[in-house]
């Protein structure tokens, strides 16, 4: 009698191993329901190698950026892997460029909506394929992020894949069209990655954020005694003085310019514009940092060489 394999099944054993949705359907079907002889069947036919391996940290790996044909579409990803070594493989490598094409190709909605899109060349998902090059690879890999922008834009990767950026401006045609626009637009997309910028402009700050910082400045003027009998209009107006410097710090367009600090990124976008021909102006940007926001693998050398002795 055949057993009735739920979606629910197929979905979780998904989950725990990595295979595709039909890889881990004929499994339930072949093991008649029982999850654990499931696995055991994908992992003889070489498909969970990545279920052995999704407890391990995969915190290195790479930023890439792909650029479409007519360079006014471009796919960002994070691709993480255990180790920097494996993030240098050429196999690694053009996995991720593959992934980029089919970001480009499909605009999937998230990270799961690109797992389930034909890899790019291939009657395979990227998920079955994420798993055959966590089998061949021989570490952990898992697709972390990906971002699609459009427009006028300049991008940088930044040491091999440790940092990536895209930003976008608003220009008149004559200053896009210029010769010159691209380096302008580098310079701003060398400053993203150089720079701790957290914010485009003044208004997309969080008021959370802004709440926080007041909060801290007030502490510290507070904490200095030359201020202790300053009444509560002048604390304010210095909190407020002291605030601009926040902005200074991680709004792109309030930044110094790293290469002019006599004027901020507007006023050097806005300076270059009139020189190219027209107006010039920052639209946004996007920075991701391999590995940003993730748990580290620390190893411990003597632990290692105890295991090894034992």
């Amino acid at each position: 009698m055949a057993v009735s394999i739920k979606a629910s099944d197929v979905a979780a054993l998904r989950a725990k191993t990595g295979c595709g949705m039909m890889e881990c359907k004929k499994a339930l079907v072949e093991a008649e329901g029982n999850e654990e002889k499931a696995i055991k069947l994908l992992r003889e036919k070489g498909l969970a190698t990545a279920a052995k391996k999704a407890d391990r940290i995969a915190a290195e790996g790479v930023v890439d950026i792909l650029v479409s044909e007519d360079g006014k579409t471009a796919a960002m990803v994070e691709v993480n892997a255990e180790t920097d070594f494996v993030a240098k493989n050429d196999e690694f490598k053009a996995f991720v460029k593959g992934v980029l094409r089919t970001i480009l190709a499909c605009k999937p909605a998230d990270v799961e909506a690109l797992k389930a899109c034909k890899y790019d060349g291939s009657d395979l998902t990227v998920a079955d394929v994420l798993v055959e090059k966590i089998a061949t690879i021989k570490e952990n890999m898992s697709i972390r992020r990906f971002l699609v922008e459009e427009g006028n834009m300049s991008t940088y990767i930044h040491g091999s894949g440790v940092t990536g950026v895209i930003v976008t401006f608003e220009g008149d045609d004559a200053v896009i069209a210029n010769p010159e626009f691209p380096a302008v637009a580098k310079n701003v997309a060398l400053q993203v990655a150089a720079m701790n910028c957290l914010y485009s402009f003044r208004d997309e700050v969080p008021q959370a954020a802004l709440d926080e910082e007041r909060e801290v400045i007030l502490a510290q003027i507070k904490n200095d005694p030359k201020n202790a009998n300053k009444p509560q209009q002048i604390l304010d107006k210095m909190v407020i003085g002291k605030l601009g410097k926040y902005y200074e710090t991680y709004c792109l367009a309030d930044q110094a310019y790293v290469k002019d600090d006599s004027m901020t990124v507007a006023k050097y976008l806005e300076t270059e514009g009139k020189r190219l021909g027209g107006a010039l102006k920052l639209k946004g940007f996007k920075r991701y940092e391999k590995g940003e926001g993730l748990q580290k693998r620390e190893d411990n050398f003597a632990e290692e060489i105890a295991s090894l002795v034992k």
